[in-house]
Parts: C-alpha cells; structure tokens; sequence
C-alpha cells in the first residue's frame, strides 16, 4: 500500500481531517500535503519508515483493517471516489482480486458466454489524444457487459478547442453517462476529470504520466505466462527496453512491479531516454535489485521477461532530443542469442514495423516466446473486471451468464491455440 493510501484510510476509518491527522502525527499541514502529493510531485516528500510503520500497526492494532472486508472498489478508491487513476491505489492483496475477476471475464471475452449486468450503463470515451487500440479496447469490454459506449476522439473540433475548461467538460459529460475513460496528453488532466465527478474517472493515459490499465493487464500477463511455465513472480528477472523517459505504460508497470519481491529490474534505453529517477526509487523496495544498463545485451541476457517499448517520438520537444547510441531493434537474431528458451517478449503495441526503427521486429511473430498478441487480447477480460469493480457488479456476473448463438472462431488466429486454453 502506497503511503497516500494508508494516510487516507486512516482518514477514512477515523474521520480524521487532514489538520487533525497532522496534529494526531506530529507535523505541519505542509509536510502532510507534501506525503499526500503523488511520488512524480515536485512536493513530494518520502514518509519516514517509523511514520508508516507506525499508522500501519496502529490500524491493524485497532481492528481497523476491516477494511478489506469492503467492496473491492472501496479498497481501492481514491481519495474516497471510485476513480482509477493510478497503480498507486492498489496493493499486492487488491491486484490479486482484481486478477480472479478478470479470470471470471475471460469466457465472455473469448466469445463463449454472454453477460448483460451493464444494460442501459453508458461509457463515455474521451480520448483527447489519437488511439485506436485502447479506446476500441475499453469500448468493447463494456459492450461485452451489456453496455453501450459514446466516443470521441481529438482536440480539433472538441468545446475545449473553444477554450472549455476541464473541469466544465467533465461536469457536463458526466451527465451524461455512468462511467468515462479519459485520455488526455498532459500529465495530471485526468485527475482535472475526476475532480469535477463523483462517477468513475479510468485514466486512459495522461500524456507521459501513468496508464494503469495497461499496467494491469501487462502484469496479467506475465502472471498467466509464469503460470503456463510453473514460474514464480518473486524474484524474476524482468527488463525494460527502449523509451522509458515518455513511456507511461513502463512508469505504471514498474510501480506494480516494485509490490513483487527480490525481483532485478533491468532498465535498457538510450541516453536520453531513461526512466525518471523518482519511478526508480519507488520500485527500488521489498528487495528488487534496479540496474540501468545502455546495453542491450546485457538487458536480456537471463531476462524472464523483455519487455520492449516504442519510442515516443511525438513527447519530443524536438528531433534533436535524442539519439540512438546503439542499436535498439530488438529481432529473432538477439532474442536466440541472449535469452532463454522460456523468455517472455511483450510489448504494450503499437510498434513501430518500418525499417530501421529500433523497436521489436516482426521477424518475431511466428516465435512461440512472443506474448504481445495474447497480451492484447488480455485487456478485455482486465478492463472487464475494472468496469464491473467500479460499477459494483463483479458479484452478479456469474449470475448473468448465457452460452453465445453466433458463430465464432475457435482461435483468433493459428498461434493462438497452444495458449488460449489455459
């Protein structure tokens, strides 16, 4: 559990303001807020060991840990609201139950069975920025629920192109449906969102910040991969490659990861391009090992899982920005050569296919280690179970279940049928 997280239960369950918690611990409302501040703030203040372990015992001390007895949703609220905005909100316990929802999901994703718990719910997808995989992938995980999806997309034609603030979009597009995923290029904007609502606000991405949905799916995915290979999470080996300065999905994914323990983390990218000191130190715990290396080789030699990232060339202030100091194409020739026959390749898509682009090469696709398909197809069941969380319903859904009528592929594609089944 993050340290905002535990200060606001302890809000929570005592009724506590944030002068009485600060007078309750002995501080000034200024170090209070810099603890509260999310660890990417430039307020942000580390809270010392024998504070945290100090309002951790003194919870469990005084039998409020009750708490885990609540709705999954309440578990992982923010700040009180039922939002998803980043990894932070959960612990190693809560992705366990969101993980055995998603396991109830994945008849309805893979097109067997059908459920309607979300009839009449609408989702609103505001997507600020370009994307065609995300936005078609939450749409789809609500339909499969029952429920109808209203989209948009871009900046150009948008009220807030005509000068609308955030806090009015959302207050007027929250009238109008249940539940919204935002997408928006600036980091921060979705929690501008959630601000102005009390329905649920999913970030979908917030510029270089985080994507916890994709986080969750991604760690879904190794779990399952680990599984089908009678491996073990705690002290895997698990290397980041490639942008990891722009790359939110590696920003959420290494804050999840940082719950696992004895795990060596290699950070591989180009000078340039590594990932913000901050994110290193948060996932430097429960003795992970953190190295950041500018070798590829070194990256995957022994390498559990490689997981490879696009370049975000559009978060450039300039092409100058950066420069390859090597190369970063990560192809059949390197896999074969330095990682293991059970090496997991992933990469949260899309990537970059041209010639010369240094991100992970197609010559991998008939390569049985190559994950990032079942990955993908791993976002439904997962963003499945966050909207039925949110909603309150992941209790109903087995009540809800009939068999499809249409006609269906077995598997989506040849690949896919050594791993579907599991």
């Amino acid at each position: 559990m993050s340290q905002q997280m535990l200060l606001q239960e302890m809000m929570d369950k005592f009724g506590f303001k944030k002068e009485n918690l600060a007078a309750y611990l002995g501080v000034n409302g200024k170090i209070l807020n810099s603890w509260f501040a999310s660890s990417l703030s430039t307020e942000y203040t580390p809270m010392p060991n024998g504070v945290f372990n100090y309002i951790s015992e003194f919870i469990e001390k005084n039998s409020l840990s009750g708490v885990y007895n609540l709705p999954l949703r309440n578990k992982i609220s923010f700040f009180g609201k039922n939002h998803l905005l980043s990894v932070e909100q959960f612990d190693r316990d809560s992705i366990e139950e969101v993980f055995s929802i998603a396991d109830l999901m994945v008849p309805i994703a893979r097109r067997k069975k059908i459920s309607r718990v979300l009839e009449g719910a609408v989702l609103g997808n505001l997507f600020f920025e370009a994307s065609t995989r995300t936005r078609v992938s939450f749409g789809t995980a609500f339909c499969r629920l029952g429920g109808s999806v209203c989209d948009t997309t871009g900046f150009t034609f948008s009220s807030m192109a005509k000068g609308e603030s955030i806090y009015d979009t959302s207050r007027v597009i929250a009238g109008y449906v249940d539940i919204m995923v935002v997408r928006h290029p600036d980091r921060g904007s979705v929690s501008e969102f959630a601000r102005a609502s009390n329905i649920p606000i999913i970030n979908g991405g917030d510029g270089p910040g985080e994507h916890p949905s994709q986080a969750l799916l991604d760690l879904y995915t190794i779990k399952n991969e680990f599984s089908r290979l009678n491996k073990s999470l705690d002290g895997a080996h698990i290397s980041l490659i490639g942008d990891l300065k722009y790359g939110r999905t590696v920003h959420s994914l290494i804050k999840l990861l940082s719950l696992y323990k004895n795990l060596k983390i290699s950070l591989v990218s180009p000078i340039g391009l590594e990932m913000p000191e901050s994110i290193i130190n948060y996932a430097s715990r429960n003795g992970n090992i953190v190295s950041v290396e500018s070798s590829v080789k070194k990256g995957l030699s022994g390498a559990d899982v490689v997981y490879a990232t696009r370049v975000q060339k559009e978060r450039f202030e300039s092409e100058f920005e950066f420069r390859y100091e090597s190369d970063f194409h990560i192809n059949s020739e390197k896999i074969n050569a330095f990682c293991n026959k059970d090496t997991i390749i992933m990469h949260p898509l899309p990537r970059d296919s041209n010639v010369g682009s240094n991100d992970l090469s197609t010559d991998l696709n008939n390569d049985d280690r190559l994950a990032i398909f079942r990955q993908s197809d791993n976002g439904i069941p997962v963003r499945m179970a966050i909207f039925a969380i949110l909603l309150g319903v992941e209790n109903i859904v087995h009540r809800n279940l009939r068999d499809v009528e249409w006609s269906r592929p077995v598997y989506i594609s040849f690949a896919d049928a050594a791993f579907h089944n599991l």
